[in-house]
């Protein structure tokens, strides 16, 4: 399996993109396509053991975290997520991962790789922690406005990523909304709320509206709603995150007999920390373009450059393309 990596993409690039591909490539199943400058990637791979299953392509472009995604994928063509994906086009990879820009990133699979036939609008999907295994949303910041159908769309891409890459069979899927009664929301998920009950006969496991704290509670596998929406829940999750573990530092320096109670706790918050830690699930996957992509954090290091590689290999395994294929026929359409 080749998977290209974008070298250029990211806070941290080439340096730790090159380490997490250092990293993944102990795998040997796996080639690391490493696509960006070769002189600044080359010095980078000249610090570890050559290893035979990690190439390089040129690019003499990148695009940085500042520019007009769309006007930067159109304008330099020789730019690594550019070349990369015409990799993945041409079938000489078979997928591609990025901490680069994000809408750079979804642009260039647009442009590059293009949907897949019946998609209307590609989503992306984040992981979140639950207090069972972790809730995957669907959109998380690719389409700020939609329309309902959208959200049906949205709602079998996440199934059909939760089935095959996670492997959960037949997973519940929720629609975040204001409250659980089916009358409750604004125009958009009242009218999705319909089509989803609607699509229960065609074997939707849709369990109804469920509100932001649910998502916790792991009362869905799949959430679906507006990108809008959806990146707002990320983005507080992960301050939510790092605030709570600023304070409750701040709370064990203030009272310093509560730090033996901490060294008592240090194997089951080490625990939390890899439950919430994203690095941890590598990256989200832009469901919808025809091709697997996989967009990680722009402040990226080496772990979660490795995680992110091994779940393009998962969604390459298990045929995701193909699954989501598939959704046209299961007479999903916008049309």
């Amino acid at each position: 399996m080749r998977i290209v990596l974008d070298a250029m993409g990211g806070d941290y690039a080439p340096a730790e993109v090159v380490k997490g591909a250092v990293e993944a490539a102990k795998d040997e199943s796996l080639t690391i396509v490493l696509v960006g400058d070769q002189a600044k990637v080359g010095l980078e791979l000249r610090k570890y053991p050559k290893k035979n299953n990690i190439e390089t392509v040129h690019a003499s472009e990148d695009i940085s975290m500042s520019e007009h995604p769309v006007e930067a994928v159109r304008t330099k063509k020789d730019s690594s997520l550019n070349v990369g994906m015409r990799l993945v086009k041409e079938g000489r990879a078979d997928a591609l991962v990025s901490a680069g820009n994000t809408g750079a990133v979804m642009a260039a699979a647009l442009f590059g790789l293009g949907r897949i036939k019946g998609i209307e609008r590609p989503a992306i999907c984040g992981a979140f922690p639950s207090v069972r295994g972790h809730v995957v949303v669907v959109d998380i910041g690719a389409n700020a406005d939609c329309r309902p159908a959208h959200l049906v769309q949205f709602a079998y891409m996440g199934r059909a990523y939760v089935e095959k890459v996670v492997g959960v069979e037949n997973p519940r899927i929720g629609l975040l909304n204001i409250g659980e009664e089916d009358t409750k929301g604004n125009e958009l998920t009242i009218a999705a709320h319909k089509l989803l009950r609607n699509e229960v006969i065609n074997g939707l496991n849709f369990v109804g509206n469920i509100e932001g704290k649910d998502i916790l509670e792991n009362e869905a596998d799949v959430v679906v709603c507006d990108g809008f929406v959806g990146n707002v829940v990320l983005k507080f999750a992960e301050g939510l995150i790092f605030s709570m573990t600023k304070l409750l530092k701040q709370q064990f320096l203030r009272f310093w007999p509560a730090l033996i109670g901490v060294i008592l706790q240090i194997p089951a918050l080490n625990s939390l920390k890899t439950k919430i830690d994203y690095s941890e699930h590598g990256g989200a996957p832009l469901l919808g373009v025809n091709g697997v992509v996989i967009i990680t954090h722009g402040r990226a290091k080496a772990r979660t450059i490795k995680n992110a590689l091994k779940a393009a290999a998962t969604a390459v395994k298990q045929n995701l393309i193909e699954a989501l294929s598939l959704i046209k026929s299961a007479g999903v359409s916008v049309d």
